[in-house]
C-alpha cells in the first residue's frame, strides 16, 4: 500500500499512522481490505484454501494447518461457495467467485472494519448485485462495519448508513445518503448523481 505522505489515520481512538510493526500486526487483525480486481488479488500458485488459512497461521489463530483449512473451507460456504473448492488454484473461478473468495479471506482473522475498495467495478452488473447483497449480509451477521470506496453513487447509496463525496482529496459533503439524493448541495455531487443511469428510480 502507498505510504500517506501528510495527515493522520486513526482507528479506534489510535493513531494507525503513528504505530510500530508490532502494534500495527496487532491491528491489523481488526482491519481488513477488498480491493477492487479479484484476478490480481489472490496467488495463482496457491489453491484458494491456502489463501484464506494464510492469514490466520501467520496470526496464530489456531495450532494446527489443519485446523486453519477446515476454518477456511466454513468460510468458502459463509460467502455462498462450496467447501470442496478450497482445493482448487485461482484460474478456475469466474470473477465474481473469486471476489467471494477474497471476501472470505478478508473474514479469516475476524475482523471489526473492512474497507472495500472499488470492490464491485471490474464485475459484471448482475454479479456486482450478488457480492453487494452479500457484503449486506455479513455486515449484519459478523457486526462489520465498513468503508465501501466507489464512483458509483447508486451503489454507495445501497451500501451506506452514512455517505461521504470527495475530490481531489477533499470532503465535498457528507450526510445521510437519502439527504444528498434528494437536496445535494456540491456541484460535483450533482454532477456524479446526474451521471447513474436510471437515477429516476434511485
Amino acid at each position: 500500500l502507498i505510504e500517506p505522505d501528510s495527515g493522520n489515520v486513526w482507528f479506534d481512538g489510535k493513531e494507525v499512522t503513528a504505530m510500530n510493526r508490532t502494534a500495527l500486526r496487532a491491528l491489523r487483525k481488526d482491519m481488513q481490505i477488498v480491493f477492487q480486481d479479484p484476478y490480481s488479488s489472490l496467488n495463482p500458485r496457491m489453491t484458494v484454501g491456502e489463501a484464506i488459512a494464510e492469514p490466520m497461521w501467520a496470526h496464530g489463530l489456531y495450532e494446527s494447518k489443519k485446523a486453519c483449512k477446515k476454518k477456511a473451507e466454513e468460510l468458502l460456504e459463509k460467502v455462498g461457495l462450496s467447501a470442496a473448492f478450497a482445493d482448487r488454484l485461482p484460474h478456475a473461478f469466474s470473477g465474481g467467485q473469486r471476489q467471494r473468495i477474497v471476501i472470505a479471506r478478508a473474514l479469516a482473522l475476524n475482523p471489526r472494519f473492512l474497507i472495500c475498495d472499488e470492490s464491485v467495478s471490474a464485475l459484471d452488473v448482475s454479479v456486482q448485485a450478488q457480492i453487494l447483497n452479500l457484503l449486506n449480509e455479513l455486515k449484519a451477521s459478523q457486526a462489520l462495519t465498513y468503508i465501501f470506496i466507489s464512483h458509483d453513487l447508486s451503489v454507495v447509496k445501497f451500501m451506506s448508513d452514512r455517505m461521504l463525496v470527495m475530490q481531489n482529496g477533499h470532503i465535498e459533503e457528507a450526510g445521510d445518503p437519502d439527504t444528498i439524493f434528494a437536496s445535494p448541495k456540491s456541484s460535483y455531487t450533482i454532477k456524479l448523481i446526474d451521471a447513474i443511469p436510471g437515477k429516476q428510480f434511485i
